[in-house]
């Protein structure tokens, strides 16, 4: 595809955003340049063309990078520009600049003079009819709903019609057609069918020279009736409809003098409709409040300009209070009473239109929810379009050219598209005039922000980083070694810079935006150019992020450009991003993977020999709680945890002696956790029910076998009462306590094990729905599946082979297949055993994986969020925990070590500081501690694809797109010294197809994405710095 080039005079561009600036559905572009002091926004006519450049400045003569977005929520993109030399960031903020198009004309009568719109037809398209003075006609035309008309059709009426109005008069759900006829003093009534055609006209007296016509519910009854001024003897008529398209005889009430038009309003909140009626003669307008029955009272007068004729109502200062404007003739004004809505009004404020205006009309062209009003200018052929403030003045008017002596004018949407149109009648054309309403767009007068002189700005981005539906705006300070973020406000303007720094001689370049962490809360990635390396700021959705680590990979050459975007269509933006490095000929697509560390948070002193630790909310505050067995003091401490890693003093309560392990349960169905304590001396379990306040009960004991030594937890007999089962170590026994409802237990029942139980875990091995146990034998190198029955009881033992002296057993899903495995320590072979499990009771041979010296007890978690179950092992002897990461196949990575107090010898998972990562805790039998280790998310980059974008070409930009509609994102990149633009068209699992070079004019320095014309095929634009141009490339 050959490109087409767009001139910028004497500007090089620099940098490319896309968006739909004017709102009209068709891509528009805006360009940064580096040498003169503007912006050009070039607008789309949705067929792959463009519109000359519209030129706004920034005070700067380097604008190196842009950003767009909807700064102030008023639905209209704004932009950001950064300004390099002036170290400032300017913001433009857009708004709909309206306009209407040249007129189009359409054939009426003779001597058109007032004209109404309604749907005649009920084909939900607004239809034209006007009334013809001089051949005693109307003429009605009927929409096509693109602005455009049918051919008159005309009917006949009385002599003269000088207006007409329109409204449902028979209650048929028809629109129908009301005309006062000036000469022969009637009004005419005529009865539409709902096809477009109507009845023959009906005739009704009025007063002598009716000049104005409106219909409405006068009296309250939901009937239409009709009020008539009559010019010529100083009243109005008020003419009450029957609901069937017949009418009562008039009453009249008295005006000021030569009364020439009517509107109808509630001015003084009384749900009653009332009428103000402009007096050409006296310079005044009437106000006369309705009764509601259909009669009013006498008039109260206000004094305007010279000679008023057109009246409207409105609520021109958002004050939801009435307020009334009326064009005066005399004085070519408009003057516009305010409102109190106790049917007083404030003295006129007037506003210039064109000469003699002799029709207005109010609306919103603008779409600010503001009134803004239309008036017809006589003399002047045009319309004058004045937009309000919404506090009751106006703009100056805007004049747009109609025919020859408009006399009268009304507002719609013609052509369905949103934006209120404007039909005039042309009294001597013999002709009605549709002009329709666009939306040009344009750009507010700028607002800079200014920073320190040495900041440098290179790279902005603009999103909503603190979940408070308002766009802010990063950007990186390459001089200072920082990146800058300034968050917005709902008026668009933005609070002071939050700066993070990037570290010494960083030299942040380059930055984009994606949730790399996968936490639903959006981070930063930035590309140093001083020390070769991506830093990543991770989000916590508050506008604050996590203070970085130095999380980047060190380059072979200097990173000049990142991006990130979805390139394995996996839904995430976690893990693609795509850099460009400064005089290479490829780009790289790297992958963040989360490495998970830990760090030592803090030690907590515990009692003497602490043998065991769990976790549990024990004060029902929604904080983890620490408990742990302290064997020597025959105790066990409780740290209630604050929820920020902190816990406070311990409370400790007794229990039997040598107590060596402890678990938590429901025993008593209170939903309050309970505690149970193995003590190994004196053969024994203690039993301590919570009162849910962090406190328990003392001790209730339960004999069990010889040197308990593990307990575990669960409904071995469905009664959904939670049991208990003991390893008994010297009796080559387990024990099975079943519950009672009230928190006691059974006398035990036991089953033979292999030499020395250590270790015991509950869980379902053959997916029977019934809980089945699974022991580690220290003496023996097994461990035994004793599968349950449902009701208490548990078949023979079935053993597997493990490591020497296997001292802990854990369960889980470790290659996700759904069925339950096996994790034991090894305590002398310094291993784990994995036996995946088959779902049928039955085992795989063990695979081992290496842990520190004598791993005692094992945890298990996804620590690094990849979906894996991992495991941390603490080992006994060299005074650390182990961290292995599962692959999910069974396998686990190499471990990493971190140290602890001495002697660890139990760990458990928890979240203790409510960042939604999981941490550990370890009591330390030697020192009598405790030690928290708390988790956080450490990035590293590994290279998954590199792609060459030719020799010596040095890519600077690139975008992001479905190029060839597959539904596989593809990437483009401008080269600036080979004069291309080349395209890899992706295969959605980051690996892509040679690349396609499109020829552009000199260095192409940026390059983004849209679809210009309309075709669902996504086009290039490029900047082509040397010669002053943009590119467009149309796609196949």
């Amino acid at each position: 595809m050959n490109q087409t080039t767009y001139s910028l005079g004497d500007a090089s561009p620099y940098a490319i955003g896309i968006g739909d600036f004017n709102k009209d559905k068709r891509m528009d572009f805006v360009v940064t340049t580096n040498s003169t002091n503007n912006i050009a926004v070039l607008f789309g006519y949705g067929n792959g063309s463009f519109a000359n450049p519209i030129l706004y400045s920034t005070g700067s003569s380097s604008s190196i990078f842009v950003g767009i977005g909807d700064l102030n929520k008023d639905d209209r993109l704004d932009i950001v520009v950064i300004n390099n030399d002036t170290s400032s960031i300017d913001i433009l903020l857009g708004y709909g600049k309206f306009s209407f198009k040249n007129q189009k004309t359409y054939s009426t009568g003779s001597y058109p003079i007032s004209l109404a719109t309604g749907d005649f037809n009920n084909d939900s398209r607004w239809d034209i009819v006007v009334a013809n003075t001089n051949d005693n006609t109307i003429s009605v035309l009927l929409g096509y709903g693109n602005g455009s008309f049918a051919d008159q059709t005309k009917y006949s009426t009385g002599s003269y019609p000088r207006s007409v109005a329109i409204g449902d008069l028979n209650n048929d759900t028809r629109w129908d057609i009301v005309v006062a006829n000036l000469n022969d003093n009637t009004i005419s009534v005529l009865l539409g069918y709902g096809n477009g055609s109507f009845a023959d006209q009906i005739k009704y007296s009025t007063g002598s020279y009716p000049t104005s016509v409106v219909v409405s519910d006068l009296n309250n009854d939901t009937l239409l009736d009709i009020v008539v001024v009559n010019s010529k003897d100083n009243t109005v008529s008020v003419i009450i409809g029957y609901g069937n398209g017949t009418f009562a005889d008039q009453k009249q009430y008295v005006t000021g003098a030569y009364p020439q038009c009517i509107a109808v309003g509630d001015f003084n909140n009384d749900n009653r409709l009332d009428f103000a009626v402009s007096n050409s003669y006296d310079n005044t307008v009437s106000v006369l409040l309705g009764y509601g029955n259909g009669s009013y009272a006498d008039q109260k007068k206000y004094v305007v300009g010279g000679y008023p004729q057109p009246i409207a109502v409105g609520d021109f200062n958002n004050d939801t209070q009435l307020d009334i404007i009326v064009a005066n003739a005399l004085d070519n004004t408009v003057s516009v009473l305010l409102g109190y809505g106790n049917s007083s009004f404030a003295r006129q404020r007037k506003f210039s239109t064109g000469v003699r205006p002799s029709s207005i009309a109010v609306g919103d062209f603008n779409n600010d929810t503001r009134l803004d009003i239309v008036a017809v200018s006589v003399y002047g052929r045009n319309v004058s379009v004045l937009l309000g403030y919404g506090n009751g003045s106006f703009e100056k008017q805007t004049k747009y050219s109609t025919g020859t002596n408009p006399l009268y004018v009304v507002v719609g949407d013609f052509n369905n598209d949103t934006l209120l149109d404007i039909v005039v009648a042309n009294n001597f054309d013999g002709n009605i005039s549709v002009l329709l309403n666009y939306d040009t767009g344009a750009l507010a007068h700028r607002i800079t922000f200014a920073f320190d002189n040495g900041s440098l700005l290179q790279s902005v981005a603009v999103f909503d980083f603190n979940n408070d539906s308002l766009l802010d705006i990063v950007f990186a300070n390459y001089g200072t070694n920082t990146i800058g973020i300034i968050l917005g406000s709902s008026n668009g303007t933005f609070g002071n810079q939050t700066m993070f720094s990037t570290g010494w001689n960083s030299r942040p370049y380059s930055i984009a935006i994606g949730d790399f962490d996968k936490d639903d809360q959006m981070d930063i990635a930035v590309a140093n150019r001083g020390t070769k390396t991506i830093d990543l700021f991770l989000g916590n959705g508050k506008g604050a992020f996590n203070i970085q680590e130095n999380y980047g990979n060190g380059f072979n050459s200097t990173p000049l450009a990142i991006a990130a975007g979805d390139l394995n269509n996996d839904g995430y933006l976690e893990t693609p991003i795509v850099i460009a490095y400064d005089g290479t000929d490829e780009i790289d697509v790297l992958v963040a993977h989360d490495t998970k560390s830990f760090r030592k948070q803090k030690t907590y002193a515990t009692g003497s020999r602490p043998s065991s630790v769990a976790t549990g909310d024990f004060n029902n505050d929604t904080l983890l709680d620490i408990v742990v067995v302290d064997m020597y003091d025959d105790d066990v401490s409780i740290l209630l945890g604050y929820g920020n890693a902190s816990f406070a003093h311990q409370s400790i309560y007794s229990t039997g002696s040598g107590s060596i392990f402890v678990a938590v349960g429901d025993f008593n169905n209170d939903r309050v956790l309970d505690i149970i304590v193995a003590n190994t001396m004196n053969n024994t379990v203690s039993i301590l029910l919570g009162y849910g306040n962090g406190s328990f009960l003392h001790q209730t004991t339960y004999s069990t076998g010889n040197r308990p030594t593990s307990v575990a937890v669960g409904d071995f007999n469905n009664d959904s009462l939670l049991d208990f089962v003991v390893a008994n170590f010297y009796d080559n026994t387990v024990g099975i306590f079943l519950g009672y409802v009230n928190g006691s237990f059974g006398s035990q029942t036991t089953y033979s094990t292999p030499p020395s139980p250590r270790s015991v875990a509950v869980d379902d091995f053959n997916n029977d729905k019934i809980l089945d146990i699974v022991v580690a034998n220290v003496y023996n190198n097994t461990v035994s599946v004793l599968l349950g029955y449902g009701n208490g009881s548990f078949a023979e033992q079935t053993t597997y082979s493990t490591g020497y002296h296997p001292e802990f057993v854990v369960v889980g899903d470790f290659n996700k297949d759904k069925l339950l495995d096996i994790v034991v320590a090894n305590w002398q072979s310094n291993t784990v055993s994995v036996l995946l499990g088959y779902g049928n009771s039955s085992f795989a041979k063990q695979l081992t994986s290496s842990t520190g010296a004598s791993p005692s007890s094992i945890g298990v978690a996804d620590f690094n969020n990849d979906g894996q179950l991992d495991i941390a092992v603490t080992n006994s002897g060299d005074n650390t925990v182990t961290v292995l990461f599962g692959y999910g196949n069974g396998s686990f990575a190499n471990p990493i070590a971190y140290v602890t107090d001495a002697f660890p010898n139990s760990v458990a998972v928890g979240d203790f500081n409510n960042d939604s990562r999981s941490d550990l805790v370890v009591s330390n039998l030697w020192s009598g501690t405790v030690v928290l280790l708390l988790g956080y998310r450490n990035y590293d980059f590994e290279k998954q694809t590199t792609l060459i974008t030719g020799n010596e070409s040095r890519p600077r930009s690139f975008a992001f797109g479905d190029f060839n509609n597959d539904s596989q994102i593809d990437i483009v990149v401008a080269n600036s010294d080979t004069n291309t633009v080349c395209i890899f068209l992706g295969h959605g699992n980051y690996s892509f197809t040679d690349r396609i070079s499109l020829l552009t004019e000199s260095t192409p320095i940026s390059v983004a994405t849209g679809d210009f014309n309309q075709d669902s095929i996504l086009d290039i634009v490029v900047a082509n710095y040397e010669t002053e141009n943009v590119g467009v490339f149309l796609g196949h």
